[in-house]
């Protein structure tokens, strides 16, 4: 939790970006797993985090924009309950911890919000991602609960992404820590990693070097030598020479900041011919990326300026054909780099997506592509300093997509398929890394991480 200053700062630059009415914030509560006390590992909604710092279920705010002031609402704990909890600070001690001037009890929430609505008094609040999150505000509103998250207010919306998408100092402090801890989950996984071993053990390597420091993995982890599947949760196959072995893990510290990195690498001592070949493009288009950061620039144009990379190295290899921005423009690359070159990140690890991609990753005047790959870029915006980013290019070959491609003939006039056969069995191929955009550039969060493939194999060799 940073100082009681810091969460008052935020909220009053929130309350000077409203015009009138209360700014509702709801924290999570516990999720049972299968029986109430059984429960979920707990994780507070991050705008509550940002703007409260209380880190505890069963807790709201309210930031009345007209007086300037914030009401916590909570329960102390019952003696009965400190017996399975032990001592907790007090509603009003935490309270003081955020700056915060009044507290209420839980109970008196949904009666003050509908007094202010009786009142005529404008209720802004955020759209709920938790169902029971819904439920409430169905019930204190009386609201449809279809409709809840189509009434959230746009307003706050665009004030919470325009207060929490440029990082303060201390957030960057945070986020350093969490991409050094991130770093040293990768080295882990090369360093355990062998043939004969199941990926799970990989991962079980990984998640140890992320609990150690205090905190957690800051998303469910990838770790897979079927690197071809982009979200491949499943840990059960056995390692075997001449395979690739792709980890996408960050490090949550215990302040909720998050880190995000993928490494590719061999589950043999040393890539093949053929992986090198596919990694060194890869490793260019990543290269070349990072050298384009710096405020001002759209990252759309930075995902495209990747794409060109990939094409080029593609078409070196014979596995692609003929004008490179024709083909970037019909979307051929996409064959083999169908994600979005990155996303903003911060409390979040996918940051403040909760409040809608498009309002976090594009503008008025910038929209959304609809074609297949481009439209998964999750940001395309124009970056400006202070903003926190992923840039994660990935080469990948998808037996379904490939054959389902080659049948219909799409971009079949920029993609040589007949030589695609030989490289069916590879996997995929991604590399990330985390970066603040500065004043005039950029610079690299935490501590830097073995990435060229003599580096990465003396890893895997030490």
């Amino acid at each position: 939790m940073f100082s009681a200053n810091t969460y008052s700062e935020r909220r009053q630059k929130l309350i000077q970006s409203m015009d009138s009415g209360l700014l509702l914030l709801l924290g999570n509560n516990d999720s049972p797993m299968n029986y109430t006390d059984n429960i979920y590992p707990y994780r507070q909604d991050s705008n509550f985090l940002y703007f409260a710092g209380i880190d505890i279920p069963q807790f709201a705010l309210i930031i009345d924009i007209e007086a300037g002031t914030s009401t916590l609402y909570g329960n102390d704990v019952s003696v009965e309950m400190v017996v399975w909890t032990g001592p907790q600070a007090s509603v009003r001690d935490l309270a003081d911890k955020a700056g915060i001037e009044n507290t209420a009890p839980l109970a008196q929430l949904a009666g003050d919000l509908a007094k202010a609505k009786s009142g005529s008094r404008n209720i802004h609040f955020l759209p709920p991602y938790r169902f029971e999150n819904k439920i409430r505000l169905s019930h204190m509103l009386g609201m449809d609960l279809s409709s809840i998250n189509d009434q959230a207010s746009l307003s706050f919306i665009k004030a919470v992404i325009n207060l929490r998408g440029k990082k303060s100092e201390e957030e960057i402090v945070e986020l350093d820590r969490a991409c050094s801890i991130t770093a040293d989950m990768h080295v882990a996984a090369m360093k355990v990693c062998r043939p004969g071993i199941k990926e799970s053990e990989v991962v079980a390597a990984v998640r140890y070097e992320a609990l150690k420091h205090g905190g957690d993995v800051s998303y469910p982890v990838i770790g897979t030598i079927h690197g071809e599947t982009l979200h491949n949760h499943h840990y059960h196959h056995t390692l075997e020479e001449g395979q690739l072995f792709l980890l996408d893990a960050g490090a949550e510290t215990d302040t909720r900041y998050a880190g995000d990195m993928t490494r590719t690498f061999p589950v043999s001592k040393s890539f093949t011919t053929q992986q090198k070949e596919i990694y060194e493009i890869v490793l260019a288009a990543e290269n070349r990326s990072i050298e384009m950061l710096r405020p001002g620039i759209t990252y759309k144009e930075v995902h495209l300026e990747a794409a060109r990379t990939i094409t080029n190295g593609m078409q070196a290899l014979g596995l692609m054909k003929g004008d490179v921005e024709s083909s970037i423009a019909a979307g051929a690359h996409a064959l083999f780099f169908p994600h979005g070159l990155g996303h903003m990140m911060g409390l979040d690890v996918h940051d403040m997506e909760d409040l809608g991609e498009d309002h976090v990753g594009y503008t008025d005047q910038l929209k959304r592509s609809t074609q297949f790959g481009l439209k998964s870029l999750r940001l395309g915006r124009e970056l400006e300093e202070g903003f926190v980013l992923t840039v994660e290019p990935g080469i990948y070959f998808i037996p379904l997509l490939i054959d389902t491609w080659k049948k219909e003939g799409t971009c079949a006039e920029y993609l040589n398929f007949d030589k695609l056969d030989a490289y069916r069995s590879l996997g995929g191929i991604r590399i990330e890394e985390d970066y603040l955009i500065t004043s005039n550039g950029s610079r690299l969060l935490g501590k830097a991480l073995a990435k060229s493939i003599a580096d990465v194999e003396a890893i895997r060799n030490s």
